[in-house]
């Protein structure tokens, strides 16, 4: 079950995904979402770096290449609260399962790797929701590496960690703060008990080995209202034109 930080269970479960850039994570991801929402269960998805509150504020430091590493902690803290609040919690409260890409475990490994001290991160984010389960894709440096940078034009300055200093050269200084960055994701599978899925397996076998993980704990997740099909095409309006258009006058399903 997920908790709150104060350690009271919320009906709804939480199931995070991470992994270094390039590990599959966002795909399994989507999986999991089309198969839980195909058994009817009610889901609701939040992603890393997508509040409103802070995108302009994040858009003009990156142009500007005005963030250090605490001011990038603390931009990426308010965007998590405010979805949290937003997304989250309310999802959770009422018993649905929320899938969440990326969680605190990518700012605990990332701003530690731009040299942000682990247990002031951890403190920011001590208001977070404890997942039900979340997953770390180990995947070989090499393999991230490749899976990124085929076909990448270009490599942007923060994502590149050239404000670090590793290296001139931006994708040297990629390939530097992802080792960083997968050092401290390491290290965190023993801390908060991470469950390790080796990414470099078959896309099918690992969304088997998550499903198996998962499925004990979705015996009471919230389902979806099961309606009929006329009923949800009345819903969005769409009954009697779907009915004309496409099955024709007095068509059926």
């Amino acid at each position: 079950m997920a908790k709150l930080a104060d350690g009271r269970a919320l009906p709804g479960k939480l199931f995070v995904v991470e992994g270094i850039d390039g590990s599959g994570k966002s795909t399994q991801l989507d999986m999991l979402r089309k198969w839980l929402i195909g058994h009817g269960y009610c889901v609701a998805f939040s992603e890393w770096n997508s509040s409103t509150i802070v995108r302009k504020t994040t858009k003009r430091g990156k142009k500007k290449q005005l963030l250090t590493p605490a001011s990038f902690c603390l931009i990426h803290a308010a965007d998590f609260a405010d979805r949290m609040e937003r997304q989250m919690l309310p999802a959770l409260k009422a018993g649905a399962i929320v899938l969440a890409d990326r969680y605190v475990y990518t700012a605990f490994a990332r701003d530690v790797a731009r040299g942000v001290h682990p247990e002031w991160v951890r403190q920011v984010y001590g208001f977070a929701i404890q997942p039900t389960a979340a997953f770390y894709f180990r995947v070989p440096l090499e393999e991230s590496l490749k899976r990124i940078l085929e076909g990448r034009p270009k490599l942007k300055y923060y994502e590149a960690g050239l404000d670090l200093g590793l290296s001139d050269d931006p994708y040297k200084s990629f390939e530097r703060f992802q080792g960083r960055i997968v050092q401290q994701y390491e290290q965190m599978v023993a801390e908060f008990g991470l469950i390790v899925i080796d990414a470099s397996l078959p896309l099918l076998e690992q969304h088997d080995q998550i499903r198996a993980i998962i499925e004990p704990h979705l015996g009471d997740a919230l389902h979806a209202e099961r309606r009929g099909w006329r009923e949800v095409l009345a819903a969005e309006g769409l009954e009697g034109r779907y009915l004309e258009e496409i099955l024709g006058p007095g068509g059926q399903p």
